[in-house]
């Protein structure tokens, strides 16, 4: 097959460069040039899980829909703060969450009540069609305190009983040693273990 190619207009060549100036402009304001991406993304994975083709069933005071935690604005982003000092704060570098850490701590809470407890565990979505007990909850520390190099995962929980009637709080929180440098891996790796205390404790609380 035989490729022709057009010879272009005159006014079409000098128009040239200042179209792909133009595109460039477009390009740069389009695109973040604000750092490289992470050479990972973090997760939390639950050290428990429900049993596979296990069914249950329950009425409304045994079904808990747990919903996702509220959380501060330095908790809000993907990325890992470290408490400095008491004034401020800085991120690990190079470390980021697949999404935002309070979804993923919802996650695996579910997943840890699930398993741990004989709680029908539901999701937000289903709370309309078997409205039972609600936990919700402030994940108030999510991150690293460089002063004590430890991961620290803090929570705010709040036990709603179905219908309202009545109200119980607790707070939990976990410290683990990073071990090392401030750096993705290991702090990862001990905010998981922290983040699967705390769910372990929460469910211990609800299942008594």
């Amino acid at each position: 097959m035989r490729m022709t190619t057009a010879m272009p207009h005159p006014l079409r060549r000098l128009r040239t460069p200042a179209l792909l100036a133009l595109g460039a402009l477009s390009l740069s304001a389009c695109v973040s040039l604000g750092g490289k991406a992470p050479p990972f993304l973090l997760t939390l994975d639950s050290d428990v899980a429900p049993v596979v083709g296990e069914a249950r069933s329950a009425g409304e005071a045994q079904t808990l829909t747990i919903l996702i935690p509220d959380a501060p604005q330095k908790l809000r982003t993907t990325r890992i703060p470290v408490q400095q000092d008491d004034a401020s704060v800085a991120y690990v570098k190079d470390a980021q969450w697949v999404e935002a850490p309070q979804r993923l701590f919802q996650r695996l809470l579910s997943e840890t009540v699930a398993a741990k407890t004989p709680l029908v565990v539901l999701d937000e979505g289903q709370y309309l069609t078997a409205p039972g007990e609600q936990l919700a909850s402030q994940l108030l520390e999510f991150g690293v305190d460089a002063r004590t190099n430890e991961a620290v995962v803090s929570l705010q929980a709040m036990r709603v009983a179905a219908g309202g009637k009545t109200v119980t709080q607790r707070r939990f929180e976990v410290r683990e040693p990073i071990g090392g440098k401030i750096e993705a891996k290991p702090v990862g790796e001990a905010l998981t273990r922290a983040a699967n205390k705390v769910a372990t404790d929460v469910a211990a609380w609800l299942a008594g």
